[in-house]
């Protein structure tokens, strides 16, 4: 399936900043508000559905078996139509 990227940005902050960015996107998830995403002239306003498939991936990116970049993703998927989808994969822990 293509991918259309309608918003990307990619910058390096403290840890503090991007608990804050998340706990933004938490707060609107738990008040069930949309998802307004902006950078410079770039913005996208989501709003997931009640129930949407919740993605957690970890990565090491290089060469195998010598030091690379690590990486988690975190990822909220739904059909753009409003439905919902079916990811069941175990119930996931984050400790």
């Amino acid at each position: 399936m293509p991918e259309e990227v309608l918003f990307k940005s990619e910058s390096t902050q403290s840890r503090e900043e991007i608990a804050a960015l998340l706990q933004r996107v938490v707060d609107n998830l738990e008040s069930g508000d949309a998802i307004d995403l902006k950078s410079g002239s770039e913005s996208v306003t989501l709003t997931p559905p009640a129930r949407p498939t919740f993605e957690v991936k970890a990565e090491r990116e290089g060469p195998a078996n010598s030091p690379g970049d690590l990486s988690v993703e975190f990822e909220l998927e739904w059909p753009e139509d409003g439905g919902e989808e079916s990811g069941e994969s175990g119930e996931l822990e984050i400790e």
